[in-house]
């Protein structure tokens, strides 16, 4: 069965603040389905890569909630580094992995600059293989000027007019999306703090100047060492070791060395073969000779036996994490992702009436229902961690010290703020599953026959999580000490029951009503 799979490398402009920088993490890795494979922060660069992984869908909607957090924590006008950057999420490339077409990481690009210039308002710029003009290709002709100058010249320059969003800069700057292939992000360092020694080195080897092929280099000073910043668009036609071997060559011509290297993010297998190959000159070298290439091929990522030992390569899954012994995730968490569940069946259901002839005539509602139900998946998705969060801030309000009367006021106000966020999480979560049900009850009257039941499930779906959630409210309503605030939570919910209980009659009649059939 064909499993898609995207990489995406959002580089953001920040390492200075470790707070902010996990911020951005756990707003990526919110979603389900997005594997975090690697982070890369720079102090000098100010600078953080993350590479994470997934469908292509989690992966779209994990890029977006990264690019929002970091809108909302990251300042342009307050930031410097030495690495160029014209946002607070600075560029944003897709890469096809497995049962993905570069075609498909182009869609993707192309969604996520619209959804980014409208909803978040900020300017986007494509570019590789997404770009829409023919000059905005390359990475560093979109960044020319930095934040700095793209501010002074976006107004009025047409040139620099972005591709979606408005032709102004805001705090967050400017985010450049695309789709690409796989790259190396490599650096050298040189025994010397001369950084135009490094200029001059990057100068000769990158190809805009003439030298290596796919080759993109800069010179700065890094940890107080000067450094060559290197880019390799394609590995095959400049290989690691060459590339090395040329910045060694020309360091020589300056009476300095290499003091070492480091890669930045993640790099392909193959071109670290390549290069052991060639330096140990290895004859017929063939990848297969790799113990664990061969033991990967064998076990095809499911269950590897070593020395009498099983060990289960696949990741842990949500279902494996709530039955664990650990406090969270809990019920509240359980709510979203039934909610979640419920939107996508929702969705399953608009989808296999869009496009039919028979239901043409409902095919603009059967639309927004679509457009809706995946808004709310997304929603939901995210709301999973929420949860786990919201109680695990209960959990540290009440590990603060009590030791002296200021001490034990604060804990109890924190503790209080805290069971009143955990309270409106849930009642949060509440209010998207009843308006699922709402889009679950249109989908069993307006939807296509043969799905009929599918809809109707989405609606048990969320009338279950709309009760699960119900609980966690009620349960730290009650420990609140300001009864006022949680008299106002349960009047909302009951609100929220009663209309559901009202859908789930609806639901009934048009079950009846168009298949005969009955959820009772």
């Amino acid at each position: 069965m064909p499993n898609p799979l995207v990489e995406c490398i959002p580089n953001f402009s920040e390492a200075r603040r470790p707070k902010v920088v996990e911020a951005i993490l756990q707003a990526i890795t919110a979603i389900p389905g997005v594997t975090l494979l690697d982070r890369h922060s720079d102090n000098d660069h100010n600078r953080t890569v993350v590479t994470f992984v997934g469908a292509p869908g989690a992966v779209e909607e994990a890029a977006f909630r990264g690019i929002q957090k970091a809108a909302e924590l990251i300042d342009l006008r307050k930031h410097s580094g030495s690495h160029p950057r014209i946002g607070a999420t600075d560029v944003v490339p897709f890469v096809p992995i497995t049962d993905v077409s570069m075609s498909d990481c182009v869609s993707i690009a192309l969604r996520l600059g619209k959804r980014v210039g409208k909803e978040l308002k900020i300017p986007v710029y494509l570019y590789e293989e997404a770009a829409m003009r023919p000059e905005r290709q390359n990475l560093e002709d979109i960044r020319r000027g930095q934040y700095e100058g793209l501010k002074a010249e976006i107004k009025t320059n047409t040139e620099r007019k972005p591709d979606y969003g408005p032709a102004r800069l805001g705090p967050a700057g400017a985010t450049v999306i695309g789709a690409r292939h796989p790259l190396v992000a490599f650096n050298v360092y040189l025994d010397t703090d001369d950084v135009a020694i490094a200029k001059a080195i990057a100068k000769a080897i990158r190809q805009s100047s003439g030298g290596l092929p796919c080759v993109k280099a800069l010179g700065m000073l890094v940890e107080g060492r000067a450094q060559v910043s290197m880019n390799l668009t394609n590995y095959h036609q400049s290989a690691i070791a060459h590339v090395v071997e040329m910045i060694r060559h020309e360091a020589a011509r300056y009476g300095v060395g290499i003091h070492h290297s480091e890669l930045v993010g993640l790099i392909p297998q193959e071109a670290l073969m390549e290069a052991a190959a060639w330096y140990l000159q290895l004859d017929g070298f063939k990848p297969e000779q790799i113990l664990e290439q061969r033991l990967y091929e064998a076990v095809q990522g499911s269950m590897l036996k070593v020395e009498g030992s099983t060990f289960n390569l696949q990741p842990a899954t949500f279902l494996d994490a709530l039955a664990s012994s650990a406090p969270t995730p809990g019920g509240g968490s359980a709510a979203a992702y039934a909610g979640a569940m419920a939107a996508g069946l929702v969705a399953m259901v608009a989808k296999l009436t869009i496009g039919k002839n028979k239901y043409a005539a409902v095919e603009a509602q059967m639309t927004e229902i679509l457009n809706q139900a995946e808004k709310l998946r997304a929603d939901l998705t995210v709301a999973v961690d929420e949860d786990s969060a919201a109680f695990e801030g209960v959990m540290a309000a009440f590990k603060l010290a009590k030791d002296t009367p200021a001490q034990e006021t604060d804990r109890n106000k924190a503790i209080e703020a805290a069971t009143l966020t955990a309270a409106q999480v849930p009642l949060s979560v509440a209010q998207k599953a009843v308006m699922v049900m709402a889009l679950a009850e249109r989908s069993v009257a307006l939807g296509n026959l043969n799905a009929i039941t599918d809809a109707a499930s989405a609606a048990a779906m969320a009338r279950a999580a709309l009760s699960a959630a119900g609980y966690n409210v009620r349960i730290n309503v009650a420990s609140l000490h300001d009864k006022a605030a949680g008299d106002k939570l349960l009047t909302q919910l009951h609100t929220l029951e009663a209309r559901a209980a009202k859908l789930e009659k609806d639901v009934q009649k048009s079950l009846k009503e168009r298949g005969g059939l009955s959820l009772a």
